[in-house]
């Protein structure tokens, strides 16, 4: 299942969840400003990445058959898709979760359910490269002296 609603000159999304609630959402939140095309697997989500490079991508963590944990590192290993920008959109919230998502250089990680305004503000700043501090794990006092 790949949908899409194209715009010309839009930056290109590609939202990637097993929900079809979550997608139609996630269309409803972005089409009056981007190009979203919705995948509904992580494997349509690396067949679509075979052919096209969107601007970004949204993506769950938990998917069948293959996660979006695994499904990242997939894209990771992609020769000129690695550089895609990556906001994890997932009901876990978990520390193991956001860790893994860092660790994998995602730019933001948005809860479940999401509030629209929420969810356009990150797009906004990651696509216009500001610093996704939110995604960062606080450090805790006293910096590098030791």
């Amino acid at each position: 299942m790949i949908q899409t609603s194209a715009k010309a000159g839009r930056k290109r999304i590609l939202a990637v969840d097993d929900a079809a609630t979550i997608l139609l959402r996630i269309t409803d939140t972005l089409e009056k400003y981007y190009e979203v095309i919705t995948v509904n697997s992580g494997v349509r989500a690396l067949r679509y990445l075979e052919r096209v490079k969107p601007d970004l991508i949204l993506l769950d963590i938990r998917m069948t058959p293959k996660n979006g944990f695994d499904t990242l590192r997939d894209i990771r290993d992609m020769k000129d898709r690695a550089d895609i920008p990556v906001i994890m959109l997932t009901a876990m919230e978990d520390k193991d979760s956001v860790l893994e998502g860092i660790t994998l250089g995602i730019s933001d990680y948005i809860l479940k359910p999401f509030a629209p305004d929420d969810l356009l503000n990150r797009i906004r700043r990651v696509l216009e490269g500001e610093e996704q501090n939110c995604a960062q794990p606080q450090q805790s006092g006293g910096g590098a002296e030791e």
